[in-house]
């Protein structure tokens, strides 16, 4: 299999550098992280990728019993470390791809060495004494309406999932992207997204870990960045002061200081 050609796996920014990868959200592809490269590049080796089904995939590597668990995303970024022979890298995951991101450094330690959330959630439904953001009810008319009609939804959901309605524009941005993930692998992902409960395997991390919320996110309030900041023994918790679910592309300079900080602290 080829790796590389599978999940459009670019690498660029400084060769010598340490290295850091960039992992995108439901729905979204490497394009996401363009307003983050360029504060990254000078100083890192920076590896961007789409999960199967996204952006510039390879869409017949597309198995729905591999990508019906977050697990096998997790392999995916093993797969893709382990072809550039990537050891203690710094994984990025916005979104979903944090918890990708936990789960991968459990299945390769060797390979990530350093968690940085973005945007986190373990679980979107409530619980007892957790509070995701959505009820149950919630989430199965969501995903009731995204599997009905994929376009429709996408441009429901778009402009709440970005928030700041007086910036259209990137609300139209994360529509576009929606639209161009190939609409059953993302039935796929949005179940294996919503459905999810990682909250247990953040207890296993061991290694430096920075989690960033938003002051306003309808997707992950913050309660839910208190509990994985709490669960994560020995993280870093920073609100920046942003809305929506998107801060790499709503409040990038904000977002790159604060991943920068965190790089260099690890020296």
């Amino acid at each position: 299999m080829d790796i590389r050609r599978r999940n459009n796996v670019t690498v660029t920014g400084d060769p010598q550098g340490p290295v850091v990868v960039l992992a995108h959200g439901f729905g979204c592809d490497q394009n996401m992280w363009r307003l983050t490269v360029p504060a990254l590049a000078e100083k890192h080796r920076v590896v961007l990728f789409d999960y199967v089904g996204a952006g510039r995939s390879d869409l017949s590597a597309f198995r729905e019993d591999r990508y019906a668990s977050l697990d096998g995303y997790a392999r995916d970024v093993v797969e893709i470390c382990a072809e550039l022979d990537l050891r203690g890298a710094v994984f990025v995951g916005h979104s979903v791809s944090a918890m990708i991101g936990v789960l991968a450094a459990g299945m390769a330690p060797e390979r990530i060495g350093a968690l940085v959330m973005v945007a986190p959630s373990p679980r979107y439904i409530d619980a007892d004494g957790y509070r995701g953001g959505f009820s149950e009810r919630d989430i199965d008319e969501l995903l009731a309406s995204l599997e009905s009609n994929y376009l429709g939804w996408s441009a429901a959901m778009a402009p709440v999932i970005m928030g700041n309605p007086e910036r259209p524009e990137l609300g139209e941005e994360l529509r576009n992207s929606f639209c161009a993930t190939d609409p059953d692998m993302a039935r796929v992902f949005a179940r294996t997204t919503f459905l999810s409960d990682s909250r247990d395997d953040l207890k296993s991390v061991q290694v430096p870990t920075l989690v960033l919320e938003c002051t306003q996110d309808a997707i992950a309030p913050r309660e839910v960045g208190a509990f994985v900041h709490r669960a994560v023994a020995g993280s870093e918790l920073v609100t920046l002061e942003a809305t929506g679910h998107c801060p790499q592309l709503s409040a990038p300079e904000a977002t790159n200081e604060a991943i920068l900080a965190f790089l260099a602290g690890l020296r």
